[in-house]
């Protein structure tokens, strides 16, 4: 069973776009957002709840659709609303089992392809990636970035961005009255990947940033391949440049409607064009202060190489 590759990243960072594509690689596949591992037991994956009974997120329906259409998709070869009741019966026959176990299944199932997935959440708390390299001791990583004013902007303008934000305590409360501040969510999220990939061997983990991604992509998804040691040649190439060939790359059935960023279901193929990269310096548009990035965030984004 070959280890998978799994895309690091606080959300609105590309990453439903970058996992489509490097998952379109013939020896890759890339898969929706599984959220598996923030959860020991399947049990407490279906049900939604942490081991002391609570909820773990407000959204953890919708979270479920990503393995939802894997499964129907894996066992069934389609996602319709028949195979996706099916996929809720699989799982709930596995309730008594670890996230872990589960997920070596799955990857079995597939195997010789190689599973590259994405799923934000993992990043809430240190315990899931330990549940993560656990299961996968020589799994892969993507650290991927994007700058903190476009990934800051892109989530205080995202459906439900504000309220995701708030749950994740991203609040400045440092002054008289508190603001919602996304730059606090990028610095933590990008500061746990950085901590949690320090313990592993260097080769095992690799960043890239969006923007460059976008802008040259030849050359990055080159670089990719590379560090993997996987086939390089234009085909393959080119086979990751068309993310709306993936079954995963659209809109679900009505039971599973999601498991990826919705602006992305809904256009999967890219645009002509690059990005542009955005300044670390000036007023932030979300600030009603006109404060600009903290000096602590400004500096891990140079240590990116952004400026």
């Amino acid at each position: 069973m070959l280890d998978p590759v799994f895309i690091l990243a606080p959300p609105r960072s590309f990453t439903s776009l970058v996992c489509a594509c490097v998952g379109q690689h013939p020896e890759l596949l890339g898969l929706p957002e599984l959220n598996l591992f923030q959860a020991d037991k399947m049990e407490d994956f279906w049900s939604g709840r942490e081991p002391d009974g609570q909820l773990r997120s407000p959204f953890w329906a919708v979270m479920r659709h990503g393995m939802l259409r894997t499964v129907a998709q894996f066992y069934s070869g389609e996602q319709t609303i028949q195979s996706v009741n099916m996929a809720e019966r699989w799982i709930k026959t596995r309730r008594d089992r670890t996230s872990g176990e589960v997920y070596r299944e799955l990857a079995e199932h597939v195997a010789p392809l190689r599973i590259v997935e994405k799923s934000p959440g993992y990043l809430r708390s240190r315990v899931n990636l330990d549940r993560l390299i656990a299961t996968f001791p020589n799994a892969r990583f993507i650290h991927l970035l994007r700058h903190p004013r476009g990934q800051c902007e892109s989530l205080m303008s995202a459906k439900g961005g504000p309220a995701l934000l708030f749950m994740l305590g991203s609040v400045d409360r440092s002054g008289e009255e508190p603001v919602l501040d996304p730059q606090i969510l990028w610095h933590d999220a990008n500061a746990q990947i950085l901590d949690f990939l320090e313990d592993l061997p260097a080769e095992r983990s690799i960043q890239v940033r969006g923007e460059a991604f976008l802008n040259d992509m030849d050359a990055t998804l080159a670089r990719i391949c590379d560090w993997l040691g996987i086939r390089g040649d234009a085909p393959a190439i080119e086979a990751m440049k068309h993310p709306e060939d993936s079954p995963f790359s659209q809109v679900g059935p009505i039971n599973a409607r999601l498991g990826n960023d919705i602006n992305f279901l809904n256009a999967p193929a890219l645009r002509p064009g690059g990005v542009t990269v955005p300044s670390l310096d000036g007023p932030l548009d979300w600030r009603p202060d006109g404060a600009s990035f903290h000096p602590r965030v400004a500096e891990m984004a140079r240590e990116f190489g952004y400026e």
